[in-house]
């Protein structure tokens, strides 16, 4: 699904859609797996519902997984989405996906504290950095 960019970012291609509600989303069994292969470190019990960070036409932003979404599907707000080249949704588009190491930096940036609960709401639930 998504294979090595660079020393930062793995690149994937997901059909991009507008979202329901206000944050992004992914198919969760999906957003556990690729949780799984790239941000946990094996070393103990982790959690597999950190948001993955993503990053569509230079907005970056943390993704959750969602049961009613599509797999291979990206579910964004209208706001978020407005600022894309996304003309014609669902359309497929390429995606970065930040690495565990960038992804734990933009989200603590953004005020994500790991030892709140996930589904607390919180400034990261929008575009976080730049």
């Amino acid at each position: 699904m998504f294979e090595r960019f660079s020393k930062s970012y793995y690149l994937g291609r997901l059909y991009v859609t507008p979202a329901e509600d206000d944050r992004v989303t992914m198919d969760h069994a999906q957003h556990e797996r690729v949780n799984e292969q790239l941000y946990a470190t094996g070393e103990g019990a982790e959690r597999l519902d950190t948001p993955l960070v993503m990053k569509l036409d230079g907005q970056h932003f943390p993704v959750h997984g969602n049961d009613s979404i599509p797999a291979n599907t990206l579910a964004v707000p209208e706001p978020v989405l407005e600022n894309t080249e996304i003309d014609n949704p669902p359309e497929l588009a390429s995606v970065l996906l930040a690495n565990r190491d960038r992804a734990r930096q933009l989200l603590e940036f953004s005020g994500w504290n790991p030892d709140r609960p996930i589904d607390a709401d919180g400034p990261w639930d929008r575009t976080v950095g730049t």
